[in-house]
């Protein structure tokens, strides 16, 4: 568990832009259904993949909403499931694939030209020697100079962010309210089963403020292996 005062007075700041985006609401079952908003899950997703380290994790604080809510509507074909990597390296030339019969149709709303500012502190574990400041350092570095680890995806991974980077000036959120609903906090994977903790969002002038606690329901952690990254 992350010690709770290992935080520091110099947040991390990053914004990042997409062309589209989808956080899928663990309760809307089969169907891709965004939240109009970044979970907090996904901006924490954002940040790992531009620097990372075991020694520490990130509180997501706030998010400002950059760009106005604009959605897109999608219905296309997909497999319901795909084959494993082992098989196909097995069978090489001998592997054949019917796509036709095991083709699924899915449909998606989700959100297209993004933009969020998102505020984090550097919470560090228990067996971390070195200071927050060492870690705001580099991983400030890391935003200023655009670079990362892994590609930024914005909840699923066919959305890429197209740029990410430190604040931009002039650039001010929106103002808009509106109720969220139920939304994924965070999943400890140090217990087993993992434990979700859920909180009740809103947005309100173009912030979501994300508390430092949620709550734990067992009846949620079902829906929530679903949206590990949304």
């Amino acid at each position: 568990m992350a010690r709770k005062n290992a935080t520091t007075d110099a947040p991390i700041v990053l914004d990042v832009v997409g062309d589209f985006a989808c956080f899928t609401r663990p309760d809307a079952k089969a169907e891709r259904i965004s939240y109009p908003m970044i979970t907090p899950s996904a901006a924490r997703g954002v940040l790992e993949a531009v620097f990372w380290k075991p020694e520490f994790s990130y509180r997501i604080r706030k998010i400002e909403l950059l760009r106005p809510i604009s959605w897109f509507r999608i219905r296309r074909n997909e497999v319901s499931s795909a084959p494993a990597l082992s098989t196909i390296r097995k069978l090489g030339d001998g592997f054949r694939f019917d796509a036709a019969a095991d083709r699924d149709q899915r449909f998606t709303l989700g959100l297209r030209d993004v933009a969020y500012r998102i505020h984090a502190d550097i919470e560090l574990k228990p067996h971390t020697t070195d200071t927050v400041a060492k870690y705001v350092a580099q991983a400030q570095r890391r935003i200023d100079r655009g670079a990362c680890f892994a590609q930024p995806y914005l909840g699923s991974r066919e959305f890429s962010a197209s740029d990410f980077g430190p604040p931009a000036s002039g650039v001010e959120r929106v103002s808009h309210d509106e109720y969220l609903g139920i939304m994924l906090l965070d999943v400890d994977h140090s217990v087993s089963p993992a434990r979700s903790t859920w909180f009740t969002a809103w947005l309100r002038d173009g912030v979501l403020d994300v508390p430092p606690e949620g709550i734990h329901d067992p009846a949620r952690d079902e829906q929530g292996r679903g949206e590990r990254c949304s």
